[in-house]
């Protein structure tokens, strides 16, 4: 008997089998849960998410902190304690604020990674389970194809040309090959494990069915987790770039704040009062929270995605997304149901077979074809049902009173044909035992089995009829076999392909050697005969794509159909009208230079008949056109592509652990709506970037330029220095991240989709932040003058003209809410977060001017009521202009549409 301490890899099956109390149809689900328990979720050690109380100490890891915690101390030091104090409340409550945004960003996250979470293939009981793989359990059989990732680490005990990329574990960049009969030493190297997958890793080829020996953190790949886990993420390009541009707008600041503090030393203010101004001065202008704002607008931009079914896997992704102007897609099941349903059977000769019923439920029958006797019909077609059920890797179910089922939707669609015609598959499967098999894999567009029972071997073989056709010699006709006659099949398949039939062939061969490889017995076939399939269009499908059209995006189909069928589909959703639409494989590969391949692809909206390299080389030419391409994948073979690609989106359902590793979101329904829903989304989100530096920007250069024109002019100073800090809170701390959670205004897809080198301060946005910040700082410092000049005392008259800046940059924000519409047009309460958050500000700032205490710290006291509408409507100012300038800009593109529109004509 084994000792415990023996690994896997020395044990052969049979002892595997027993080691962990299991078997080749898998331990049952009552044990499955008590394993669970023993020993635990099969999940790495990761670096556990931070605390609250360290969220809240990262808040003072800022070089602007720094300066004011300097500040702070100064007042200390020289007695001016309230200064202290205040400058401690600013800092305390903008932790506070800070804390609070990371702290849902971060549960936004978690919350994304488990949407996000691996699932596995598991036998259990002899019945195939998909089950989340953090819930798999020594013992369990798991079964593995390409482009699955390995859930855990395996023993092999089935395999076929099965090869997996390690490089995560050993950094070997070559696929390595596996064989679950070879016995190794127990110290045999991790490389050379040649019988074990280790979580992980990747499968790139063939099948294979494995044991569950070790999960969680006693993987190879969690006993070195923990340094895995310490590991710091790389932070989002769209975050750098802005806190680039956070770091520009700083500079010029200091600089002028810098000018400011020399002249006022130059006057002869006191070095303590300058440097008080000169931090207070430069904390209010310089927009240190946008990179959070940021953080936080992406975030909930991925929240409001999850919901419309898109998973962010890379948060700038967000942004891309709306910012793609072509987008090439997979047809089954993102465009069409993935539900496969034979509806017509062809045999050469004979008119075809018409099947009833669709999708999974095996109801219905095969009819006949004219004039044939059902005996006879069922001996024509036994060898083409019993081939589409033999060369089959899917399991069909029936459970609790309802039909469903695991694998490729076109083996579902032939083992519901077995069904229908009176064929049970698993009897069969039973009765031929599997010997070999050639797994389908899209570059070779087939698969075959060789099976063999107590009387005879028989290869079972399935794919396209380009493919299969040259390998037959013979096929099966009324008068029995004869002399294969491609010219009659290819006219039948044709039929079809025009008619919108997916079509598959299907071909056999009695009595082959089963000792001897299956690859080398692939010629000399009899042909059976043709199925032509339907997987019907999803009902929004072509609203979608016309979405798509009227937002500035082209859409192009992607698929391993028949150029006829492939275009019958494209004219049901409006992607193409002639074959001129339509670019094959073929076509792609007799380019004779690849400026040739360029204006192919440049012209096509439908692909057909593509592999997957040619889906890479599709993406990349797109590229070099100038396109912003999302694209669509679910094989491991889609990678690649999905990779090049300025948006990779996989599909959730369908698609393989590498193609979701590879994408940037995936799709949880792969329906293609959720796509243009996620590129919605994604232009929501960056219009709410702009919302935020728009505000930030303009009303700290209106700051800057109301102290500015003090200077000049030779006044005091408008504000004290704490004024400055209480003005920043009260009309940055919220407004800003309130701005992040603006819903859409309706018309996202209606505009042009945006460039994607297009700066954030293009010429609308510095026309906006310029006429604001001129308003605003303009009419405070007028207003301030003109109380100076009448004799008003300097701390009344600021604190009106506090009380005025804090109106203004609060009414500042309804101009955020858009760029183009009137904010008279808008409902305010789209967004109450930003409305109760502004008037909360406000709320907050009219308190203090009751309050003793504060009062005097702010240096503010009550107003009288005539005070208060002179103020509002100065205030209101910003609003008047910001609408007229609206109003004037509308009008003027509005010209130049119809000009551009006039001369188009």
């Amino acid at each position: 008997m084994d000792t415990p301490a023996k690994p896997a890899h020395a044990l052969d099956v049979d002892r595997a089998f027993q080691r962990f109390r299991s078997s080749p149809k898998g331990i049952v689900p009552e044990d499955a849960a008590a394993r669970l328990q023993e020993y635990g979720r099969n999940v790495l050690p990761a670096k556990p998410p931070p605390t609250v109380l360290e969220i809240f100490l990262r808040q003072f890891l800022n070089p602007l902190i720094y300066v004011l915690l300097v500040a702070a101390m100064i007042s200390i030091l020289l007695g001016v304690y309230t200064d202290a104090l205040f400058i401690g409340a600013v800092l305390l409550i903008n932790a506070i604020i800070g804390t609070v945004q990371e702290y849902g960003a971060e549960k936004s996250a978690l919350a994304l990674k488990k949407m996000s979470a691996s699932k596995a293939l598991v036998e259990r009981d002899n019945e195939v389970f998909e089950v989340d793989a953090e819930n798999l359990v020594p013992g369990d059989v798991v079964l593995l194809e390409s482009g699955r990732k390995v859930p855990a680490d395996l023993r092999l005990i089935h395999t076929y040309s099965f090869e997996i990329d390690e490089s995560l574990l050993t950094g070997e960049s070559l696929p390595i090959g596996k064989d679950h009969d070879v016995v190794l030493a127990a110290n045999t190297p991790l490389a050379d494990r040649k019988n074990m997958a280790f979580t992980g890793s990747m499968v790139t080829r063939g099948r294979g069915r494995g044991l569950v020996v070790a999960t969680g953190y006693k993987t190879e790949l969690g006993k070195i987790a923990g340094s895995l886990a310490t590991g710091v993420s790389a932070r989002p390009p769209l975050l750098i770039r802005m806190e680039a541009f956070t770091k520009n707008i700083a500079v010029a600041l200091l600089l002028i704040t810098l000018m400011m503090a020399t002249y006022l030393l130059l006057k002869g203010q006191g070095w303590f009062d300058v440097l008080m101004f000169s931090v207070a001065l430069a904390v209010s202008a310089i927009p240190e929270g946008l990179p959070v704002a940021l953080t936080v607008a992406l975030a909930i931009a991925s929240r409001r995605m999850a919901k419309r079914n898109v998973i962010v896997r890379k948060l700038p992704a967000v942004e891309s997304l709306g910012s793609c102007n072509f987008v090439a897609t997979d047809k089954t099941g993102t465009l069409t149901v993935n539900q496969m349903t034979v509806k017509l059977i062809v045999l050469p000769g004979l008119s075809p077979f018409p099947v009833e019923g669709s999708g999974l439920v095996p109801e219905g029958a095969v009819g006949s074809a004219e004039g044939l006797e059902p005996a006879l019909q069922s001996k024509l077609l036994a060898p083409l049902v019993s081939a589409g059920a033999l060369c089959n890797d899917a399991e069909l179910l029936h459970k609790n009173g309802a039909w469903g089922g695991y694998g490729d939707a076109v083996d579902l669609a032939l083992l519901v044909l077995a069904y229908k015609s009176g064929i049970n598959p698993n009897s069969l499967q039973d009765q031929y035992e599997l010997v070999r098999e050639i797994p389908f894999e899209p570059e070779n567009q087939y698969a075959a089995t060789l099976h063999k029972s107590p009387e005879e071997g028989l290869i079972s073989v399935k794919g396209a009829y380009e493919k299969i056709l040259p390998m037959c010699a013979t096929m099966i006709t009324l008068e029995g076999e004869c002399p294969v006659d491609v010219p009659a099949v290819v006219e039948q398949a044709e039929h079809l392909a025009e008619a919108g039939y997916r079509v598959l062939a299907l071909a056999g061969k009695s009595g082959p050697d089963t000792d001897a490889p299956l690859i080398d017995q692939m010629q000399g076939l009899t042909f059976l005969g043709l199925v032509g399939m339907i997987d019907p269009l999803r009902p929004e499908a072509a609203d979608a794509v016309a979405a798509c059209r009227k937002a500035g995006i082209d859409v192009a189909m992607v698929t391993g159909d028949h150029p006829k069928t492939a275009l019958a589909i494209a004219r049901e959703l409006g992607l193409a009208g002639t074959m001129e639409d339509v670019v094959s494989g073929v076509k792609l590969k007799e380019a004779r230079n690849p400026e040739e391949k360029t204006a192919l692809i440049q012209k096509a909206r439908v692909f057909a008949r593509v592999e997957p390299q040619q889906k890479l080389e599709i993406v990349r030419h797109l590229l070099d056109l100038g396109r912003f391409v999302a694209v669509t994948g679910d094989g491991a073979n889609d990678a690649p592509a999905l990779k090049a690609a300025n948006v990779g989106i996989a599909m959730g359902k369908s698609g393989t652990d590498v193609a979701k590793e590879t994408s940037d979101l995936i799709l949880t329904d792969d329906r293609f709506a959720s796509i243009v829903a996620g590129i919605e989304e994604g232009r929501i989100a960056y219009a709410n970037v702009r919302k935020v530096v728009y505000l930030l920007v303009a009303t700290g250069a209106a700051e800057i330029l109301m102290f500015s024109l003090s200077l000049v002019f030779n006044t005091p100073l408008p504000l004290t220095p704490v004024q400055i800090l209480w003005l920043n809170l009260v009309t940055n701390g919220i407004q800003d991240v309130g701005l992040a959670f603006e819903p859409g205004e309706g018309d996202e897809l209606s505009r042009a989709p945006r460039k994607p080198d297009e700066p954030v301060f293009d010429r609308l946005m510095l026309e906006r932040v310029g006429l604001s910040a001129a308003v605003m700082g303009a009419f405070a410092f007028l207003h301030f003058y003109y109380m100076h000049r009448a004799g008003v005392d300097i701390e009344s008259n600021r604190n009106l003209t506090l009380l005025l800046m804090v109106l203004f940059e609060n009414i500042m924000v309804a101009n955020c809410k858009s760029e183009t519409r009137s904010a008279f047009s808008i409902n305010p309460m789209n967004n109450p977060i930003l409305l109760f958050g502004t008037l909360g500000a406000q709320g907050i700032h009219i308190l203090t001017m009751y309050t003793p205490g504060i009062q005097e710290v702010l240096g503010v006291k009550p107003v009288f009521l005539n005070q208060w509408i002179f103020l509002l409507a100065i205030a209101m100012s910003i609003l008047v202009v910001m609408e007229i300038y609206k109003g004037i800009r509308t009008r003027i593109h509005g010209i130049r549409c119809n000009t551009h529109r006039f001369q188009g004509s």
